[in-house]
C-alpha cells in the first residue's frame, strides 16, 4: 500500500513537473520570439533614425529605403509589403496591393496630415485573418510615421532658416544701397542741374546751328533722364520728404494721363479708363501718387512693345480706395513676380531701365499705409492693384 502511494506521488509529481516544464518552455519560446520581434522593430527604427543624420532634404532615395526597412520588421517578413504616401507621391515595395488588408499610420507634420505609412501581407491566408496585425506592429508603424514626419520637420526648419538668412541679407543690402543711393544722388544732382541749365541757355540763345541745336536737345533729354533717376534714388533712400494732404485719386489720374497719353499713342497703345464716381478721398502726397501712376503706366508700356490695351480703373473695395493698372503684354512667370519690387531688378536690356521704378512704387505705397499686389502669368498680361486707406479712417479713435 505504501509503495502504491509512493508510486502515485511520483507519477503526479512527475506529471506536474512535465506540464510545468512544457509551459516554461513554451513561455520561453514565446518570450524569445517576442524578443526577436522587438529586435527587428528596433533595427528598423534604428536604420530610419540613421537617415535623420544625413544632411539635406527628404529625398526619393531615403523614402524608398524607409519602405524597404518596414517589411523585415513585421511578424511575417517574407509576406510583408509596405508603402509610404507623402505629399501625394507614392513609394511602395513591388508586391504591395491595394486590395490587401493593411495597417495604416498617419504622417503629421506640424499638425497637418501630409501622408501615410502602410503595411500589408500579400499571402491570402493573412487576408482572412481577423487580426492579421499585432499591437506591436501598429506601434511600429506609428513610430515610422513619426520619424518620417520628423525628417520633414527638419527639412521645413532648414528651409525657414534659409529664408530668414536671405531676408537678413536682403535687409542689409537695402540698408547699404539706401545709404549709397542718397550719397550718389546728392553728389550728382548739382552737376546734372548745371548741365541741364546750360543746355537750355544755349538753346534759347538763338545763335546755334541746327546740328548744335539737335545736340543740345539730346543733352537736355539725357539730363532730364538722369535727373529722374536721381529723383527715384532719393525717393528710394527716403531723402524726399512727403507732404501729405487730402487727395482725390481720380484727379491725380486725370492729370497724370494728360501728360503720358501721348506716349501711349506713339507706342500704339489704346488706353481705357473706368473712373469710379464718388470715390472717397485719401491722405497722400499728390506728387508721389503721380509718381506711382507714371511708373506703373511706363512699366505697362514697356510690357507692350508691339502695342496693346492699357486699362486704368479706380474703385472702392472693402473700405479701401483701389487703383488698378492692367496691360495686355507678355505677362510674367512666378519667379519674375517674386522679384519685381526688388531694387535694381529689371527684365529690360542694359541701358533701358534702372530697376527702381516698381521698387519706388512699393516704397511710396507702403509709406502711405497701402498695399500693392500683382496678378500675372506668361501670355496673359499683368494687373497691378494698389490699395490705399480712405481718409478719415481711425479719426474717431484719435478724438
Amino acid at each position: 500500500m505504501a509503495q502504491l502511494k509512493g508510486l502515485a506521488f511520483v507519477l503526479v509529481t512527475g506529471t506536474f513537473l512535465y506540464v510545468l516544464l512544457r509551459r516554461l518552455s513554451a513561455a520561453t519560446r514565446h518570450s524569445r520570439a517576442a524578443l526577436q520581434e522587438r529586435v527587428k522593430e528596433l533595427e528598423c527604427l534604428y536604420q530610419i533614425d540613421r537617415l535623420l543624420t544625413r544632411p539635406g532634404e527628404l529625398s526619393v532615395d531615403i523614402l524608398h529605403q524607409i519602405v524597404r526597412f518596414v517589411p523585415p520588421a513585421m511578424q511575417y517578413p517574407d509576406e510583408a509589403e509596405s508603402r509610404v504616401i507623402l505629399d501625394g507621391v507614392e513609394y511602395a515595395t513591388p508586391g504591395f496591393r491595394e486590395e490587401a488588408p493593411r495597417l495604416t499610420a498617419t504622417i503629421l507634420v506640424r499638425g497637418e496630415e501630409r501622408g501615410v505609412v502602410e503595411a500589408s501581407y500579400r499571402h491570402s491566408a493573412r487576408e482572412h485573418d481577423l487580426m492579421p496585425f499585432l499591437h506591436e506592429e501598429r506601434a511600429l508603424l506609428k513610430a515610422v510615421a513619426g520619424q518620417v514626419a520628423l525628417i520633414k520637420e527638419h527639412q521645413w526648419a532648414a528651409e525657414e532658416r534659409r529664408k530668414l538668412e536671405k531676408q537678413l541679407q536682403h535687409a542689409d543690402r537695402l540698408a547699404t544701397v539706401g545709404q549709397l543711393s542718397a550719397g550718389v544722388a546728392h553728389e550728382l544732382n548739382e552737376p546734372i542741374g548745371s548741365i541741364l541749365g546750360f543746355a537750355q541757355l544755349v538753346k534759347k540763345s538763338g545763335e546755334t546751328t541746327d546740328g548744335i541745336m539737335r545736340d543740345m536737345e539730346k543733352i537736355e533729354k539725357a539730363s532730364l533722364h538722369a535727373r529722374e533717376i536721381i529723383r527715384k534714388l532719393m525717393i528710394f533712400s527716403r531723402q524726399v520728404p512727403s507732404q501729405q494732404t487730402e487727395v482725390n485719386l481720380n484727379s491725380v489720374i486725370e492729370d497724370g494721363l494728360y501728360f503720358i497719353g501721348s506716349r501711349c499713342q506713339r507706342a500704339g497703345i489704346e488706353t481705357s479708363q473706368q473712373i469710379a464716381a464718388d470715390l472717397p478721398t485719401i491722405i497722400a502726397d499728390p506728387s508721389q501718387l503721380h509718381q506711382v501712376l507714371v511708373n506703373l503706366v511706363v512699366n505697362a508700356v514697356h510690357a507692350m512693345p508691339d502695342g496693346g490695351i492699357l486699362s486704368i480703373r479706380t474703385m472702392e473695395r472693402d473700405g479701401e480706395v483701389c487703383l488698378l493698372v492692367q496691360d495686355t503684354g507678355a505677362g510674367m512667370d512666378e519667379e519674375t513676380r517674386k522679384q519685381i519690387f526688388l531694387p535694381f531688378f529689371t527684365t529690360k536690356d542694359v541701358g533701358e531701365g534702372t530697376g527702381l521704378g516698381l521698387s519706388v512704387v512699393h516704397g511710396i505705397v507702403a509709406d502711405h499705409g497701402g498695399s500693392i499686389h500683382v496678378k500675372s502669368s506668361p501670355g496673359s498680361g499683368s494687373t497691378f492693384e494698389v490699395r490705399f486707406p480712405r481718409s478719415g479712417v481711425g479719426e474717431v479713435e484719435d478724438e
